[in-house]
């Protein structure tokens, strides 16, 4: 990761415990996001349906697994996307 990309976090793991949707959450945050910046999500599970609609918005992504209810997904936003 360079140095002087912008990188913004959001953890939804609490939020789907207490069964709230984090959908909302995440549009926004992304939606603030510029190319070449970066969104981290932390999730109690591999969202795979969000990285479909995130891609079709510009982003690659990667997923890790970090514990049993944790997973750590980093989404990119990338050059000629500027939705």
């Amino acid at each position: 990761m360079r140095k002087n990309e912008e990188v913004t976090e959001l953890d939804v793991r609490e939020d789907l415990r207490l069964k709230k949707e984090p959908f909302d959450k995440i549009m926004a945050a992304v939606k603030q996001l510029k190319v070449g910046e970066i969104f981290i999500l932390h999730a109690p599970f591999n969202p795979v349906p969000l990285h479909a609609v995130l891609k079709r918005k510009g982003f690659d992504h990667e997923a890790e697994k970090i514990d049993r209810k944790h997973w750590k997904v980093t989404y990119l936003k990338k050059e000629g996307t500027d939705e």
